[in-house]
């Protein structure tokens, strides 16, 4: 089954709540999101998603989605699109790093052999643990008041776990910390996520302020080597997210000793493919983890929920449903959050059939 036409569609994914803010006063009120089409010479066509969180988040942004796959595509027409191996090992040589570009057609190739085994691609990564996993809710970040007062709303839509977004003034953050923590019933989690934003002496009086609250501490600071030095002034539960990009941080924090808990974002990575080695790796390294990607629809919360619920459950901390977050559905099928948890499809592949009227026009074409 060859890659016969790789075309893509940029679609606007507005919030139903306005905007997202988080650290160093980025925010974001509409997200570019590009979906990949891949047709075969059989007829069979898969869907991919990726949708980068602005373009002052990671090295990633929109409209360098579909640059990189007008380059990176002419390279793959012919291809077998089922041997992912094969494909993956092809697009690195073909263009080097900018995973964030490859991880939309990885995720229709995964997509297409679903369909073509007959199989869900939850199944293809290994089996489903359980009916369900859990989901977390970010809480976008706003006044210390104004975060612990949506803590009761989205604990009434069934969440459970709730990312705080802080990395702001170090002051107004252990605010945030203490009065979402006071809102908090038994058997929640927090989880204090400074994005990056704080300077180590920041980082370093946040921890001690908050010392005697249950709260995990992610990301702190821009580097792995920042981060680290943090890790060591506190005994908080420690998660690495962005200083993580493949296989060889991994390791290395895992020697280190660096996190208890680690981000999987599937863009980050590259696709499902390496996605999938990095989740298995940190099962067997006993790591838990967020399995999620930078942001997205209904197709990437499809991708999202085949690899979560492929995890063991004691090893998945938590995952997201980001098509919960916008007002602009893209494909039928996906998964809808229930009561805060979430279950992959069972159709073969991901499961979802793109809204084609919702799409549009294809922005880009290869044949």
């Amino acid at each position: 089954m060859k890659i016969a036409r790789i075309s893509a569609y940029q679609v606007d994914l507005p919030l139903k709540e306005g905007s997202y803010k988080w650290s160093g006063g980025k925010s974001v009120d509409v997200f570019d999101s590009t979906v990949v089409e891949i047709e075969t010479d059989t007829g069979l066509v898969g869907y991919g998603e990726v949708c980068p969180l602005g373009p002052f988040y990671l090295p990633a942004y929109g409209s360098g989605v579909r640059a990189g796959i007008s380059e990176l595509g002419p390279h793959l027409i012919g291809r077998q699109a089922t041997e992912l191996g094969p494909l993956n090992q092809l697009m690195d040589a073909a263009l080097k790093g900018h995973a964030y570009v490859k991880s939309g057609i990885d995720m229709a190739c995964w997509d297409l052999l679903g369909k073509a085994t007959g199989a869900s691609v939850c199944d293809l990564m290994g089996g489903r643990f359980g009916e369900d996993f859990v989901l977390y809710r970010a809480i976008s970040q706003q006044s210390p008041e104004a975060m612990a007062e949506n803590v009761a709303g989205y604990r009434n839509q069934g969440y459970r776990r709730f990312q705080l977004k802080v990395g702001g003034d170090p002051d107004t953050d252990i605010q945030r910390i203490k009065k979402v923590a006071a809102e908090l019933h038994a058997g929640e989690k927090l989880v204090a996520d400074a994005n990056t934003g704080w300077l180590m002496h920041e980082a370093a009086r946040v921890v001690r302020a908050v010392r005697d609250i249950d709260v995990y501490i992610e990301q702190p600071c821009l580097s792995y080597e920042e981060c680290l030095s943090i890790r060591k002034r506190t005994d908080h539960p420690f998660v690495l997210d962005e200083c993580i990009h493949g296989m060889p941080e991994l390791l290395r924090a895992s020697n280190d000793q660096a996190m208890d808990v680690v981000n999987i974002k599937i863009s980050k990575f590259g696709g499902l493919t390496k996605a999938r080695l990095a989740r298995d790796l940190c099962v067997s390294l006993g790591v838990a983890m967020t399995i999620e990607d930078s942001w997205g629809g209904d197709i990437i919360t499809a991708a999202i929920a085949c690899l979560a619920h492929s995890t063991p459950t004691e090893l998945l901390f938590t995952s997201t449903d980001f098509n919960s977050y916008g007002t602009v559905s893209i494909a039928e099928g996906a998964p809808q959050r229930d009561n805060g948890r979430l279950a992959a499809s069972t159709q073969p592949g991901l499961g979802i059939t793109p809204r084609m009227d919702v799409l549009g026009k294809r922005v880009l074409e290869l044949s």
